[in-house]
């Protein structure tokens, strides 16, 4: 195997990385819609509870996954994620209890975890085109999330929940066995040293200082932000759909593929982000696509039907297209030697604030419906907004240094 051709396969299964995590951490989402409230009495709220303690480990594990990443190795820590996933999910799909199911749940977060910053890290110091490299694999993601409705559902009508956890459970760890092959192939082909390129050290003046210390701000701000409005939608947008959509589906597999569609559309948001990103910068493609959220979640509350599902696709295209533009960012200021840590202090933050969501989501769903959470969600884009108007129209670019020999 050339080398072009084990770049193009490690980029293939970073990719399918990034579709199984968050396939994993949105299945229960249509479970919980569909099968443990008729098999085990439990309501839409009840499950949000067992399910966020797997989510506050998606979040608190990012960080020591990326510290360990950058003192062991990060191939190797992907090979774990893949496997260690599957295995967890499979531990789901076995609970008997709706606390088994929380504390399987919690070891599926941690696993999870381990992705984010470790893939990213990987994606944006091994190629070049950072913006449409981050895009790509964020479009893999974003067909997870989509696919989670999907398979989960199709799952569910024809195997039961259980197989919704089983099978990519399994279907993971024949993956981690392939990236495991992969990746010590890697090892041998590059026994030689072959060490990645560095950084070049940036100005730091008192000016560039006071501007490092700005965008850091901007990015954790918007990170916690963008990730209620993603929380949110992804994983509502299931019960939303089986409450407004239910003259164009009736079934759990009819309501996934128009989850499926939406996500899958939206998808191209980030694509779009990417060509962007990489010739006028930041500030301009982030402030976009914030006007086009608060507009469409404005517009949400009320809507039934083919409205609230072209609605939903609009405010989805623009709430993936957001996805990659911080780590756009850091991947333009962070060190190389640090960056999974970086990506991992950004993951603790983002994913953090997804678990503690979906309190959010519960209170508002029981005390006043889904059109509260729309109109509080417009809000939020708002704020990004007016945050996203402090970056500077132009990041540092820093210099690559020539590889070790």
């Amino acid at each position: 195997m050339t080398t072009a051709q084990r770049d193009r396969v490690h980029f293939f299964l970073l990719n399918v990385g990034h579709f199984l995590d968050h396939l994993f951490t949105l299945v229960i989402a249509t479970v919980a819609v569909t099968s443990l409230r008729s098999e085990w009495g439990l309501s839409y709220d009840q499950v949000l509870s067992y399910a966020m303690p797997g989510f506050f480990a998606f979040g608190v594990f990012a960080l020591p996954a990326g510290w360990l990443a950058d003192k062991w190795s990060r191939e190797g820590m992907i090979a774990v994620f893949f496997i260690g996933i599957g295995l967890a999910s499979i531990l789901t799909a076995l609970a008997q209890s709706p606390l088994q199911i929380g504390l399987a749940l919690f070891v599926v977060g941690v696993f999870a975890a381990i992705y984010h910053p470790v893939g990213l890290a990987i994606v944006t110091e091994r190629w070049k085109n950072t913006g449409m490299r981050l895009a790509v694999n964020g479009v893999w993601g974003n067909l997870g999330v989509g696919s989670a409705a999907l398979i989960t559902g199709y799952c569910i009508d024809h195997g039961g929940w259980r197989a919704a956890f089983a099978a990519p459970g399994i279907v993971s760890i024949v993956f981690g066995v392939i990236y495991g092959a992969v990746f010590w192939a890697d090892i041998k082909t590059h026994s030689g040293g072959n060490i990645r390129p560095k950084i070049a050290a940036l100005p730091t003046t008192a000016e560039y200082r006071a501007m490092l210390w700005r965008i850091s701000v901007i990015v954790f701000i918007t990170t916690a932000v963008s990730s209620i409005i993603f929380q949110s939608t992804t994983f509502a947008l299931p019960k939303v759909f089986d409450e407004r959509l239910r003259g164009l589906a009736s079934s759990a597999t009819g309501l996934g593929q128009l989850a499926f569609m939406v996500f899958a559309v939206a998808s191209v948001g980030q694509l779009i982000v990417g060509f962007f990103l990489d010739r006028v910068g930041p500030r301009s493609v982030f402030m976009s696509v914030a006007v086009v959220q608060t507009i469409f979640f404005a517009l949400m509350p009320g809507l039934i039907d083919g409205p609230a599902l072209l609605c939903a696709l609009a405010f989805m295209l623009a709430a993936f297209g957001q996805i990659p533009i911080n780590d756009y960012m850091i991947s333009r200021m962070a060190q190389g030697e640090f960056r999974a840590r970086i990506y991992g202090l950004r993951y603790v933050v983002s994913f953090s604030v997804l678990a503690a969501t979906l309190p959010l989501i519960k209170f508002v769903y029981a005390t006043w419906g889904f059109d509260m959470l729309f109109r509080i969600l417009a809000v939020a884009a708002a704020l990004i907004l007016v945050v996203v108007s402090q970056l500077p129209a132009r990041l540092p670019q820093p210099q690559m240094l020539p590889a070790a020999t």
